[in-house]
């Protein structure tokens, strides 16, 4: 069987048995960095909570209420495809 070391040259992801996860993880960190990779966060809002539903209904009755707001929907879906095309 190949060395540990041998596998992780060649897998982007192994599991290496006797290793906690923060082991692992810092592992895996170390040669995604050893090839020319680093790591970003990015936090987004998350779409399942009932505040992100509300928030989004009241912008979307803004923007229907608005007065350009034919304009702009007609704006939209002239230069949008539709989802049968794709």
């Amino acid at each position: 069987m190949p060395s540990p070391a041998a596998l992780s040259r060649s897998l982007l992801h192994v599991t290496i048995w006797g290793m906690g996860v923060k082991e692992r993880v810092a592992e895996h960190r170390r040669r995604m960095r050893e090839r020319g990779f680093r790591p970003i966060q990015i936090w987004v809002p998350d779409v399942r909570t009932p505040s992100f539903a509300a928030e989004a209904a009241r912008q979307s009755a803004m923007i229907a209420a608005h007065p350009s707001a034919s304009e702009e929907q007609s704006f939209v879906e002239a230069v949008s495809a539709p989802w049968d095309d794709e």
